[in-house]
């Protein structure tokens, strides 16, 4: 099955966003944060809480925004004094789903017993 959106890179602002934050204003703070909103690239945005994330795609022809509200515990989100971050797309998947996405991908290979 072909995926409707494309996503080739991933990153994370670790400063939070209000959620009240419509298209425009979350691809204002993209361009703010990361300097130019890429094709086929998910930028990645919490509330303070930390319970419910919103996530921008650049689709190449568009802008899509999408929510999501966890209705127990909170997402894994670093502080907002960390410096923002690229994710791996296994890392991304986990993220969505509120996994410990730091454990995910290259971070996850075990190197010394």
């Amino acid at each position: 099955m072909a995926a409707v959106i494309r996503i080739d890179a991933a990153w994370l602002a670790t400063a939070p966003l209000d959620m009240r934050a419509g298209t425009d204003t979350a691809l204002a703070r993209v361009v703010a944060v990361f300097g130019a909103a890429h094709p086929h690239t998910a930028y990645l945005f919490a509330n303070k809480r930390a319970n419910r994330i919103k996530i921008l795609v650049h689709d190449g022809i568009g802008i899509w925004l999408a929510a999501r509200r966890l209705h127990q515990g909170k997402f894994i989100w670093p502080s907002a004094d960390s410096a923002n971050c690229g994710l791996e797309r296994a890392q991304l998947d986990a993220l969505v789903l509120g996994l410990p996405w730091q454990r995910m991908g290259e971070a996850g290979i075990i190197t010394l017993v």
